[in-house]
């Protein structure tokens, strides 16, 4: 920069032009740097571009929310693209069937205390649960109820997995272990959802690496810390179907904890009537005869037999379609028929024991290669 200045004009004062013409040039100079290291970091940040949509994505959630006036640091904002407004959930308790129990008892233990915050508030006990564990076999209904229960409670759900606090800086993690709870509390009431829980939070041992452990150490004493306290609408929810792998430190932190196990003859039945409920189906349709025989199914079991018994009417309707065309003798007609609802049969009962029937073999399929013996060779 001095080398630009005439060598007569540093031996005497600078005149006011030549002094705004340096400034000038530093600025110009300050400004090129600065853009230029900036584009090198982000030419060299393949996270840049994600970074930007996260951001873009949290600010419309938050707006969406209504939850405005509320800054949010950069680790929050990715905590923040897992939101999801209750008003958007579509899953009430009208969408589960053969769990009253665990709807009832739902409801007096968390959803009351979130609902009813303004009748004790300055009270200890009248709180939620800080954590509530769903466990019970594969399919049964879990993560509905956690979607039913932020629905029906009107908290701000924040849907956590394990990959979104997964970082390859070192103490990255921990800072985004830290944005969970932090964000929580901004936007209070709030449920932290985390499905598979046992997958992030189980037993801790001397093999688990040390940013996994530490990750876990930091969810654990801020789940109990000062942010979280008595004064503070926030609860961690854990759906899994495997609690003996869960770390007895969380379960702790969990006293609340409701079995949603397989459903029982009763129980399938009325889960069979709310899955056709939306179907097309036989005066002569049984379903008490269908859920005696199918002990120890599973609510999603359920879902895809009749899913199967729905597409034979499909089938039949394809079939037969193809049978006219034959007869006659490939002739199409002038005009394109087009399949709709009025046009397929409803679905019998033994459309139901042809999908029965299905999912036997494929039960038999998953669990035969695992009892298979090898036969010794004379």
């Amino acid at each position: 920069m001095l080398s630009d200045i005439p060598r007569d004009a540093l031996l005497r004062p600078l005149t006011r032009n030549e002094v705004v013409g340096m400034l000038l040039r530093l600025t110009i100079f300050g400004a090129a740097t600065y853009y230029s290291i900036k584009w090198v970091v982000e030419a060299f940040d393949p996270t840049e571009k994600q970074k930007s949509h996260a951001k873009k994505r949290a600010e419309r959630l938050m707006k969406q929310i209504g939850i405005e006036g509320v800054t949010l640091t950069e680790y929050e904002m990715n905590i923040a693209t897992h939101l999801i407004d209750p008003r958007s959930i579509k899953v009430t308790w009208r969408d589960v069937a053969g769990l009253d129990d665990v709807i009832t008892d739902l409801q007096d233990t968390v959803i009351l205390p979130f609902q009813k915050y303004h009748l004790l508030r300055g009270s200890k006990l009248f709180q939620p649960p800080k954590g509530v564990l769903l466990y019970g076999p594969p399919g049964c209904g879990k993560t509905l109820i956690a979607k039913a229960t932020a629905k029906a409670s009107g908290c701000r759900f924040i849907n956590l997995q394990a990959s979104t606090l997964t970082d390859k800086w070192y103490g990255e993690s921990q800072k985004l272990t830290a944005a969970v709870f932090s964000l929580a509390v901004k936007i209070q009431p709030c449920i932290i959802f985390i499905d598979e829980i046992d997958s992030f939070l189980r037993n801790r041992s001397s093999l688990d690496h040390e940013a996994t452990a530490m990750m876990k150490a930091q969810f654990m004493s801020l789940w109990d810390g000062l942010e979280t306290g008595a004064s503070n609408q926030v609860m961690v929810m854990g759906a899994t179907n495997r609690p003996q792998d869960l770390d007895p430190a969380i379960l702790r932190r969990m006293p609340t904890s409701f079995h949603v196990g397989l459903p029982n003859a009763a129980q399938r039945e009325e889960i069979l009537r709310l899955i056709l409920s939306g179907e097309k189906l036989s005066n002569t349709i049984n379903l008490k005869e269908i859920a005696e025989q199918t002990e120890g199914y599973s609510g999603s079991d359920l879902k895809e037999l009749c899913r199967d018994a729905a597409m034979y009417r499909v089938r039949d309707y394809v079939r037969k379609q193809q049978m006219k065309q034959i007869v006659q003798q490939f002739q199409l007609d002038e005009e394109e028929e087009h399949m709709d609802g009025t046009q397929l049969r409803p679905v019998t009962q033994l459309d139901l024991l042809f999908g029965l029937d299905k999912m036997r073999e494929s039960k038999l399929a998953s669990v035969v290669p695992a009892n298979l013996r090898e036969v010794p060779l004379d």
